[in-house]
């Protein structure tokens, strides 16, 4: 018996990567899972990965574990309702939606086009809507008719939508949308029985595979950035024993578990009267002087 028996989860992006990883130890808890992936590449190229999501329900079913794929786009509407429906249709229950799918656009901001822009808010931003969306709709409703909920929403941001990430714009705007979406989330849905979570993840997928992170195991050591390694926190978020478990953003590399601060409150300064502009330069130099140390924007200088 996992931690996940009886539990029902939709795992979107889940061919490859972290998705997999998460759908394949969320079916070793004991969740059924509706797995999730468009078949696309690591810049959105359609087909590249086709029957992704097959395979990983294979791999569950071989293993004793009950899942289904489902081949939807993420970022559309009425596919979030179907992934929905077909969770329930195949197994009469549904408590949790994790958010992975994505893909990115690397570029600089002034080469960035409005069609990369476009493309990358759309898969992560909006395609952490869609599904969710409908999701909460059902569990708002259960609730409304007296049946007891207990659902997650586990939501993927990172540390370039945390912090930035030169050469990732478009991406990293997402990504911190994405975490101030997870606190929303955690405040509007409380009072109905969901959870909502957001993860930092720091692991080697097709999305890092491009030579720009060091990513490699050391010595035949621990491998810090293997993509399971994600995988039992995600089963934690779904289980039953994270119940009150919300609003908070958790970054996981190897071993080490811990939770992002957000943004906080400096030193203020408050003369007591409106400022005038020109005496502002000191004012706000001795704030960033006293403030605690922002962390720098990965690949700055």
């Amino acid at each position: 018996m996992g931690i996940c028996e009886g539990r029902v989860a939709i795992v979107t992006g889940a061919g490859n990567g972290l998705g997999k990883a998460y759908a394949l130890g969320l079916a070793a808890e004991g969740c059924k899972v509706v797995v999730n992936d468009l078949g696309v590449g690591t810049h959105g190229e359609a087909g590249l990965t086709k029957g992704a999501a097959e395979q990983v329900v294979d791999e569950i079913r071989a293993l004793g574990g009950e899942a289904v794929a489902n081949t939807d786009d993420v970022a559309d509407w009425d596919a979030g309702k179907r992934m929905v429906e077909q969770a329930l249709d195949s197994f009469g229950a549904l408590h949790a939606v994790v958010n992975n799918a994505g893909f990115v656009r690397d570029r600089m901001f002034f080469t960035c086009s409005p069609e990369e822009w476009d493309a990358v808010i759309r898969v992560h931003l909006r395609g952490h809507f869609c599904t969710t969306r409908h999701a909460a709709e059902y569990w708002r409703a259960q609730a409304k008719a007296g049946n007891p909920v207990d659902a997650r929403i586990i939501n993927t941001t990172s540390g370039a939508g945390l912090q930035g990430s030169v050469g990732q714009s478009a991406y990293s705007a997402a990504k911190g949308g994405i975490a101030a979406l997870t606190l929303v989330q955690a405040a509007e849905l409380a009072r109905l029985g969901i959870t909502a979570n957001a993860l930092a993840p720091n692991a080697r997928t097709r999305m890092t595979d491009t030579g720009a992170f060091d990513m490699e195991v050391k010595d035949g050591g621990f491998d810090v950035f293997a993509p399971e390694n994600m995988a039992p926190l995600v089963a934690y978020l779904v289980s039953e024993q994270s119940k009150g478990v919300t609003g908070q953003v958790f970054e996981l590399k190897g071993g080490t578990i811990f939770l992002s601060q957000g943004w906080t409150d400096s030193p203020a300064h408050d003369k007591g009267a409106r400022f005038t502009a020109s005496e502002l330069d000191p004012i706000v130099r001795r704030l960033i002087e006293t403030r605690e140390p922002a962390k720098s924007v990965y690949g700055a200088a």
